[in-house]
């Protein structure tokens, strides 16, 4: 039951903020349990009137010079960004720990300043020494970049005072208190405060703000959702642990698109942008080998090309045979196997089956199972199909390939990489033309895609037992 209109709310819950008037074991938004525990009662209150300072005036009489974006020196970051950033603008940084927040942060603060203009970076987690170390690291090192180690708020709003930044970085927000609030450092109360108040002083002074978040088990951010409802951009990093490729994305974005992608690589110098990632996830070999296909995904409107592994291999034990994936999804390779057994008369029902992606690259985009497939059809046959081939295509339960979005800026990604053969759904191209040059074969079903490769026989995994 929610809090009646006018009274102030007495229970709330620590992980999305809703309100009740009574206690409750389940949180009635979020549906989390235990979450909701009791607050302090606050009278409402009217607020007076005030003087208009800045009264309203025409939309068309604003000035929009000062809403302009600034680069920030990160060409993938202000890719992802739309242009750079803008004065006054709060920005949400969200990812895993050791995934690389900091580092980046830390470079664009250095390239900032090094331009001349006033940084502050508050580091609630490192000691101002720590922050030195990584940017001396990373080249990040400036005059005009100031550092401060503090978890109070009212000092960090002192030291805002102090500097005037032009610029300023919060690492983290969930580190920093305020000792008006009661609660540890993290909790909801402490971080709508803290977020509040700077977000508040960053609009007053036009500071560019970037607040770095924590992210629970599930990869979402933590705190109350009301904190990205406040900011005016939320961008989530990922990227796999093993895998050197960190991918910037933005989740909401007040001043630019949300379907841009930035790509970085971090190294031991820190961490770099990769204008041109699509070689991390090719095999560098002369000769194709059996198993291996070429495909283009779009990681927002940025196509990629990857290349995806499959192996097929005799099962020695009874039972159900061992289906191993790594980068892909593992009911979709299940979904493509029965497709080939079903439909194209593959013998693969005892066939043991290891997928994987190269470069560590996760691949989620229905546009790849064509890929996926032909792989699987290779190795089961041993042959490579021809080299500079490339394929691309949704696979559906009744063995036909539908069309996938931006087939054309596909294409030309992958001509521009050097492969001369596309395989892409019937009708994908619709009226625009495929580059010049590249032989490009369409195809309605995904029997006739494993036909236009010529792989010879493919009996060789046929179940002793005429399974």
């Amino acid at each position: 039951m929610a809090a009646k209109k006018g009274s102030a709310p007495a229970y709330k819950c620590t992980e999305c903020g809703w309100t009740a008037i009574k206690w409750v074991g389940r949180c009635g938004e979020c549906q989390a349990w235990g979450t909701v525990v009791e607050t302090s009662t606050v009278k409402p209150r009217t607020a007076p009137a005030r003087s208009i300072e800045r009264p309203a005036q025409p939309i068309a009489e604003v000035d929009a010079t000062l809403a302009q974006a600034a680069p920030t020196g990160v060409g993938e970051f202000d890719r992802v960004l739309g242009g750079g950033m803008v004065p006054g603008a709060v920005i949400l940084v969200a990812g895993e720990p050791g995934i690389g927040k900091s580092t980046l942060l830390l470079d664009v603060a250095g390239r900032v300043a090094r331009g001349g203009k006033p940084v502050l970076y508050v580091s609630g987690e490192e000691s101002a020494a720590q922050v030195r170390l990584r940017g001396e690291r990373i080249e990040a090192m400036a005059r005009t970049l100031y550092l401060a180690a503090e978890t109070d708020l009212a000092t960090v709003l002192a030291q805002i005072e102090q500097v005037s930044p032009s610029m300023m970085i919060i690492d983290s927000v969930q580190t920093i208190a305020s000792a008006d609030i009661e609660g540890a450092p993290g909790n909801v109360s402490q971080i709508r405060e803290v977020a509040a108040s700077i977000i508040q002083l960053a609009k007053e002074r036009n500071i560019s703000t970037m607040l770095v978040g924590h992210v629970t088990k599930d990869g979402s951010i933590a705190g109350p959702r009301l904190l990205e409802h406040l900011v005016d951009v939320v961008v989530q990093f990922e990227g796999e642990r093993h895998s050197r490729l960190r991918m910037v994305r933005a989740v909401k974005n007040r001043y630019g698109p949300t379907d841009e992608v930035g790509c970085f690589d971090l190294s031991d110098v820190g961490i770099v942008g990769l204008p041109d990632p699509s070689g991390l996830f090719l095999t560098r070999t002369d000769d194709p080998a059996p198993g291996t296909c070429v495909t283009v995904t779009l990681e927002g409107r940025r196509p990629l090309v990857t290349e995806v592994q499959a192996l097929l291999a005799r099962s020695e034990q009874g039972g159900s045979p061992r289906r191993t994936t790594s980068g892909v999804d593992s009911s979709r390779v299940a979904m493509i196997l029965a497709v080939l057994d079903r439909h194209c008369g593959l013998p693969i029902r005892n066939a043991e089956c290891y997928v994987s992606t190269v470069g560590g690259v996760r691949l989620a985009e229905p546009a790849v199972d064509l890929a996926l497939a032909l792989a699987m059809a290779s190795s089961l046959a041993d042959s490579p199909f021809s080299k500079g081939t490339v394929a691309m295509g949704e696979v559906g339960l009744a063995g036909d390939v539908r069309a996938v979005s931006g087939v054309p800026r596909r294409l030309a990604e992958a001509y521009r990489i050097g492969f001369t053969r596309a395989i892409i759904p019937k009708g994908s191209l619709g009226d625009e033309a495929a580059p010049k040059g590249m032989d490009v074969r369409e195809v309605s079903d995904l029997a006739r895609a494993v036909r236009l490769l010529n792989l010879g026989t493919v009996t060789q995994l046929r179940p002793n037992d005429n399974g």
